[in-house]
């Protein structure tokens, strides 16, 4: 057959990326025969650059993870350079060289496309599997594809976030053995344009790291407060006045008085004890005068 979807998408990074969205960027890769690659881009460029760069390499798709802080990464996709794109904060990597994935498939090979059913009932979600089935769906007839289809990439949305899993298909039952990678998008946007334009969603249940930081660091500071306030009450309760008890006239009612016992006076001086020394000691010396006695004599 001849290739008639024309489909490039190029896959690169902003600088200062750490090691595992690195690994996460090169297994997409390798999942996808119809990616490209770039140098990373300079985080003082403006976004729009890359339009430029995608028509340079001839793609009209477009994967760039963007890190910030050296610890929040963000993912765009986007069609160039027409638009619409997206910014998701990606959590939860897990790459395929980790011990836990077992699966393996053929390099090449075509994806199955899987989607949780609430991606047709939002229109928001509805754009973004339009978006994920352009981007991620191998063309057929790709000269870098093979004609088989052995693994399923899976979409589904818990928590009011897109969870994507790698799973590989066995032939003999037909079971699932997941291959990786696996990550999970939190929605930010959809902008109209490619990298930009009109918003025409926010996802109101963001919540963005910086204000997820905050949020933890008030609550350790709220936890020392309560504490340091728990410790002035004590001290102040220690230093009030101690309220006095009046006695209680029949507390000694039942007391009874002890016997006095008449006192005696020792007029002789008691005998000293003597002083016993140690035994083993003694006889050790004993013993040794003994010796020094037969010797003498011999």
């Amino acid at each position: 057959g001849k290739w008639k979807n024309k489909e490039r998408v190029l896959i690169f990074s902003s600088r200062g990326i750490n090691f595992r969205t690195r690994h996460l960027m090169q297994d997409l890769r390798t999942l996808m025969p119809h990616s490209k690659a770039d140098t990373k881009m300079d985080r003082k460029d403006q976004l729009f650059v890359i339009n430029e760069v995608c028509e340079m390499k001839n793609c009209n798709k477009c994967i760039f993870f963007e890190a910030k802080k050296k610890q929040d990464l963000y993912m765009w996709l986007s069609n160039t350079p027409q638009g619409p794109s997206a910014k998701f904060l990606v959590q939860n990597i897990h790459t395929l060289a980790e011990l836990k994935m077992t699966g393996n498939c053929l390099r090449g090979s075509r994806p199955l496309l899987s989607f949780d059913p609430i991606f047709d009932r939002e229109p928001h979600y509805a754009l973004l599997k339009e978006l994920f089935i352009q981007i991620f769906s191998t063309p057929q007839y790709h000269p870098k594809s093979q004609p088989f289809v052995d693994h399923v990439f899976t979409f589904t949305i818990t928590d009011e976030r897109i969870w994507f899993r790698n799973y590989q298909i066995i032939e003999e039952d037909a079971s699932l053995v997941e291959i990786g990678p696996r990550f999970v998008l939190n929605l930010i946007k959809i902008f109209q344009g490619s990298f930009g334009g009109p918003t025409l969603y926010e996802n109101p249940h963001y919540q963005s790291p910086n204000m997820h930081r905050r949020l933890i660091r008030l609550s350790v500071a709220a936890k020392f407060r309560e504490k340091q306030q728990v410790k002035e009450v004590q001290k102040i309760k220690k230093k009030g006045t101690k309220v006095l008890v009046e006695e209680d006239p029949t507390e000694v009612v039942f007391e009874t008085p002890a016997e006095e016992k008449p006192v005696e006076i020792q007029f002789v001086k008691p005998e000293s004890k003597p002083i016993v020394k140690d035994k083993k000691k003694l006889r050790k010396i004993q013993r040794k005068k003994q010796k020094k006695l037969f010797r003498t004599e011999g």
